[in-house]
């Protein structure tokens, strides 16, 4: 029979899911922001003149389209445009603006014990969560665990995350 398990360690097996997930976030939030910065500069790269705004190739394709459009003025012109047609209005209006409502955040902190390492298995649980099935989860695994420790050596290991804000009371303002 196997052996019953106790609150104490669903709340730990939680926990342990919750550190997996977070260090799996790390390397693949990095390397999202790394694509999504690539992606820009490698589209300014691409000349079509030579093609008329239009080239198909064997396995791609990519055209320039242009297209008029109105954009709208941005808060702060606007704003002082309200404030000259509007001064007295203009005045109240910045003052709801500055005006910050106070929050009340509330932070789950959460890392290891002392001499204690997360398995294998609890990141492939994680992984293939994500979608992964488990041969590209198992392939994935090690490279992602390397960027991971490389990046971890540039933070604390203890790590936070918000898991609720509520608007102060006034009383509690005071």
């Amino acid at each position: 029979m196997a052996p019953k398990k106790t609150l104490e360690d669903e709340l730990e097996r939680e926990i342990i899911q919750l550190i997996a997930t977070d260090r799996l976030y790390i390397p693949i939030s990095s390397m999202g922001g790394k694509l999504e910065r690539a992606r820009p500069k490698i589209a300014k790269r691409i000349n079509l003149k030579e093609h008329e705004n239009n080239f198909i190739g064997e396995r791609a394709y990519a055209r320039i389209e242009s297209e008029d459009r109105k954009k709208a003025k941005g808060i702060k012109e606007g704003i002082e445009k309200f404030k000259e047609k509007f001064p007295k209005y203009g005045k109240i209006l910045e003052g709801y603006i500055e005006e910050k409502r106070a929050l009340s955040e509330r932070h789950l902190y959460f890392g290891t014990m002392p001499n204690c390492k997360l398995t294998d298995k609890d990141y492939l649980k994680v992984m293939t969560d994500l979608g992964f099935n488990e041969g590209t989860a198992k392939s994935l695994y090690p490279e992602l665990m390397d960027i991971s420790r490389k990046l971890s050596r540039k933070r604390d290991e203890e790590r936070s995350i918000l898991i609720g804000e509520e608007e102060k009371t006034k009383e509690e303002k005071k």
